[in-house]
């Protein structure tokens, strides 16, 4: 799997895309495939205020059930609806129109502390990344 160089990373595996103030969030490939079929999507509220770290949504597969790190914090200025009816997006399609939540960025520098697409294909050849938080 290639890892867009434009994005960052983290070792809970969700990624973000930022373009200007506004930034994609998502699970990475990574993710996705470790979790399997993915059939229910909970997602942020538009309006919420979320800060870096903090639980954004939760997904549910045919494995477990695992909650969403936000990468960096800002408040949500959309969502992604079409999950709620194709949850299953995320895995066809998981940095692209598998997109979990849009965030105007609050500060700038909290993406400095996150990883590069190569840093984040290294971790994961090392096996040295954190877990899914499955909730089961």
């Amino acid at each position: 799997m290639t890892y867009q160089i434009e994005f960052k990373y983290t070792k809970d595996h969700e990624y973000v895309n930022v373009k200007g103030k506004e930034a994609h969030v998502g699970l990475t490939h990574y993710a996705q495939d470790q979790l399997g079929d993915i059939v229910f999507v909970e997602l942020a509220e538009v309006g919420r205020t979320i800060k870096q770290g903090e639980v954004y949504g939760v997904v549910e597969s045919v494995k477990a059930v695992s909650d969403c790190y936000s990468p960096v914090g800002g408040v949500v200025v959309r969502v992604n609806e079409r999950l709620l009816d194709e949850p299953d997006l995320i895995n066809k399609d998981p940095h692209g129109e598998g997109w979990m939540m849009v965030l105007e960025v609050a500060n700038p520098s909290e993406l400095e502390g996150l990883m590069s697409a190569d840093a984040y294909k290294a971790l994961l050849e090392r096996g040295d990344s954190n877990e899914l938080h499955p909730e089961q």
